[in-house]
């Protein structure tokens, strides 16, 4: 009922916008309000606070389906989740009554600033610093790649406290973008996902309330991380949504399309072709929605299991795109069909939240 509830809507309120919101590089608005309109921005949080209360898996369908149709729409519920949730798994009792119930209604997306211009799968030696003062934290520094920056909110900043201890003197804030001092770049100019804007997010000066801390301090790595181990796997689902979106457009063509007197797909080589499209498809679907109820249940091996469906969804993404524009010949290489934008906004799913690479790093070191 989930699923075909946002299909539904993704269909009718956010595919008709998703060539243009590629084109013009813009914020998707009118997905943004459907998803609002219909409290599927930001499924996860919990009811307490006003939320859907949407389990791991509950929020995947969701962001997959969206994604399906537009892999940038998709980033709103995505990143509303991974933005807020080290608030849910550390913040005070205040902080979550405050934040997640302003999210759950609507009043404001939420980022996550984690990279920054020298520290990317690097994380840890990020230069961004918060100095106590009194009741308060003064932050300075430069987040870099911040999805969504400049429409969010709220902002989950690390910041280094405690210079030392590297890792573990890393501190978890909540900034708002209406503080003094926060100031954003131009939109980076992107392959893919061009209507969620990608910007770099400066903290100047930047002199927040002692008690937006999320958590204890030098925490923030901790926090991080383990936010990580549940939000790889909406990447996943994202990644899901797109090579779905793809190959469902591509097994109509090839019903359409005619060469030599037939249906291309009546040629087995074409056969062939989606077959092992839908199997990988298939595949991926099903580590993803098993490392979702891994997250829900928070099982001992949720890192393996979120690092693996992130890094064999997006890589499955890749491929599937790539083939539906094969499928499609000189259309698929067009801006007129869909399959060259999904096949551009499948690329970065191997990239962020920490590039497959590194995924495989991370699943080596928690083998189950």
């Amino acid at each position: 009922m989930l699923r075909d509830a946002v299909r539904s809507l993704a269909e009718a309120k956010i595919a008709p916008y998703a060539a243009a919101v590629d084109e013009e590089a813009r914020f998707p608005r009118e997905a943004l309000e459907a998803l609002v309109a219909n409290d599927l921005h930001a499924v996860h949080v919990p009811e307490e606070y006003g939320g859907a209360g949407a389990d791991a898996l509950a929020t995947v369908i969701v962001i997959e389906e969206v994604a399906r149709v537009c892999a940038s729409s998709s980033l709103i519920p995505a990143v509303n989740k991974l933005g807020s949730l080290p608030v849910i798994l550390s913040g005070s009792e205040e902080l979550k009554k405050k934040y997640m119930t302003l999210l759950a209604k609507g009043d404001g997306m939420f980022s996550y600033c984690l990279s920054e211009p020298d520290a990317g799968s690097d994380a840890a030696g990020m230069k961004t610093k918060a100095v106590r003062d009194g009741d308060h934290y003064v932050l300075n520094g430069v987040k870099r790649w911040i999805t969504n920056a400049g429409e969010s909110e709220y902002y989950t900043v690390m910041a280094v406290t405690d210079p030392a201890k590297r890792s573990k003197g890393i501190s978890a804030f909540v900034v708002e973008k209406s503080d003094d001092g926060v100031s954003f770049g131009a939109p980076e100019k992107k392959l893919g996902i061009k209507g969620s804007p990608t910007r770099e997010v400066y903290l100047d000066n930047v002199r927040i309330p002692a008690d937006r801390m999320i958590g204890e301090e030098g925490t923030g790595f901790a926090t991080a991380m383990k936010t990580l181990d549940h939000t790889r796997i909406t990447i996943a689902a994202q990644a899901l949504g797109i090579a779905q979106g793809a190959l469902d457009y591509a097994k109509g063509y090839v019903q359409e399309r005619k060469q030599f007197g037939k249906p291309i797909a009546d040629f087995q080589g074409i056969q062939f072709m989606l077959a092992d499209m839908a199997m990988k498809i298939s595949a991926a679907r099903a580590l993803t929605y098993q490392a979702a109820a891994a997250s829900q249940r928070v099982d001992r091996d949720l890192t393996f299991q979120g690092a693996a469906a992130k890094c064999f969804a997006s890589d499955v993404a890749m491929e599937v795109t790539t083939d539906a524009v094969q499928l499609l010949g000189g259309y698929g290489y067009t801006r007129d069909y869909p399959v060259e934008r999904m096949m551009r906004d499948a690329k970065i799913t191997q990239i962020y939240e920490g590039t497959n690479q590194v995924q495989r790093i991370v699943m080596a070191r928690n083998l189950p």
